[in-house]
């Protein structure tokens, strides 16, 4: 995991406009850019502040239970708390290395669960202190623009204060990723049920609701762009506007219908909820270790170099715990490879895309029609088929705005040998196949990208390095998505 964070702070600090350019070689293909401008770490300050929000109205929250005697959500509350803060330490802790270091203040601060305060701080001071004196040395990041279907190489110089604040980034996503599904999802569940039994609402905890949807959205952003980063190192990302906000909306309508059905779900069949629950985590942990076994692979030696066998196996447990969380709730937008030095695989994965929104989709809607017939006295004043018919169409809008995000808004869309209106439209046309057999061209962006000889497009997928065939016939293309998906390109 070290050498994936270094790599990923050479990808977030890659980010710049080609007009900062310095030097054009005489063929244009390669761009020398002199990096002088660091971008302020938004990031870092806004998992600081869902941070510390969720710590101060979690605490509040549990003063008033224990006015009013309820140990129960007292109890649970607290754990949904120190669960996450103390992992956000550890990992805080890990990724800086602080434990070869001489730092007893910071080291106490995160006994104390303020280590994301304290590194906030720390990344604000290198960024208002950046530019003020040279930097003692500097290095070169070489990445691959994506630029009207064209690939340009370009390089980016690389001080100091760039290489330490991109550290911090790195950090934060991680630490916003465990807060948002190891803390705010299960606090949200929880207050969201708390709220139904005791019929009455109460402010505090709805402010604790509203900054846990919060995180949890944020958390699931940052965790797509992360897949996003770590997939395409080789190249230059930018998130639009547009891309942002569809994957907003994606996962906001996702998170909240899936962590409704399981609340009302569990209001009608309290016990039975625990087995859903734990039988979805089981699997998705279990999961890649069952593929790992299967691929007879040995473990990665690269997370940690002062690790032992034993201690690279907590690790990954940890990470696969993680990452069978965030399943539970969402889609994950990556699949583990634990034989990998960076856990995760790098092909899209059509066909795993596809069922977890089917396996999904059903079993919410199997969670809302148990409630249905088995719902309490407390909901005859609400309509139930309507509330119901609400939350599927919320999921589809959700399954809706996800494609539209990889057909139009994915950063490396032009990569995809197949996108999702070739898939969509192979699904149309099995239909109509013995009255239409006239080629059909495809409006995916797929073959408009141009990659230069010394970065092929082998190095993300030696199996999809070839373009689709526009002017084969119907059949033969059909066949050639169907195979594609199936393999999992």
């Amino acid at each position: 995991m070290s050498e994936v964070t270094m790599e990923e702070q050479e990808r977030e600090i890659s980010d710049v406009d080609p007009q900062e350019c310095s030097s054009v070689e005489e063929n244009g293909v390669m761009l020398v850019v002199n990096h002088s401008r660091i971008r302020p770490p938004f990031s870092v300050v806004l998992a600081t502040v869902l941070y510390c929000a969720e710590f101060v109205s979690a605490v509040v929250l549990c003063s008033r239970y224990h006015k009013t005697d309820d140990t129960i959500w007292m109890s649970f509350t607290i754990t949904f708390m120190l669960v996450p803060a103390v992992l956000i330490q550890l990992a805080l802790t890990f990724i800086h290395r602080d434990l070869g270091r001489d730092r007893p203040l910071v080291l106490f601060l995160h006994l104390l669960l303020l280590g994301p305060l304290i590194r906030c701080v720390e990344a604000l001071v290198i960024y208002f202190r950046a530019g003020k004196k040279e930097e003692p040395y500097v290095t070169i990041s070489r990445k691959i623009s994506l630029k009207k279907g064209q690939g340009t190489p370009m390089e980016w110089e690389i001080g100091q204060s760039e290489r330490n604040l991109a550290t911090h980034r790195n950090a934060f996503k991680r630490t916003a990723v465990i807060q948002a599904f190891l803390g705010s999802t299960p606090q949200l569940t929880l207050q969201l049920y708390a709220t139904i039994q005791e019929k009455y609402f109460l402010p505090t905890r709805w402010v604790l609701m509203i900054i846990t949807l919060i995180s949890i959205i944020y958390g699931a952003v940052v965790c797509s762009v992360l897949a996003i980063q770590i997939r395409y190192d080789d190249y230059k990302l930018r998130l639009r506007p547009a891309a942002y906000l569809c994957m907003i909306v994606w996962r906001g309508l996702e998170i909240a219908t899936r962590i409704t059905a399981l609340v009302l779900f569990s209001t009608a069949l309290t016990h039975w909820v625990i087995l859903v629950g734990v039988a979805n985590l089981l699997f998705f942990f279990f999961l890649p270790w069952a593929e790992f076994w299967a691929k007879k692979g040995s473990l990665t030696e690269n997370i940690e170099k002062n690790f032992s066998k034993l201690g690279t196996t907590v690790v990954l447990c940890m990470f696969t715990l993680l990452y069978a969380c965030i399943n539970v709730f969402c889609w994950s937008a990556v699949q583990l490879d634990l034989s990998h030095r960076e856990l995760i695989e790098r092909k899209q994965r059509w066909d795993r895309l596809a069922m977890y929104y089917c396996g999904r989709f059903v079993e919410n809607f199997l969670l809302i029609t148990l409630w249905y017939f088995y719902k309490s006295d407390f909901y005859e004043y609400v309509c139930a088929p309507l509330l119901a018919v609400q939350l599927l169409i919320c999921y589809s809008l959700a399954v809706v705005f996800m494609l539209l995000f990889y057909q139009f808004c994915h950063p490396c869309r032009r990569l995809f040998k197949y996108n999702v209106h070739d898939c969509l439209h192979c699904i149309c046309c099995h239909k109509g196949r013995g009255r239409q057999r006239k080629p059909m061209p495809s409006y995916s962006t797929a073959a408009t990208m141009v990659l230069v000889p010394d970065e092929p497009l082998e190095l993300l997928d030696p199996q999809n390095s070839e373009p689709p065939d526009l002017t084969s016939q119907l059949g033969e293309r059909e066949t050639a998505i169907v195979e594609d998906m199936m393999e999992a390109a």
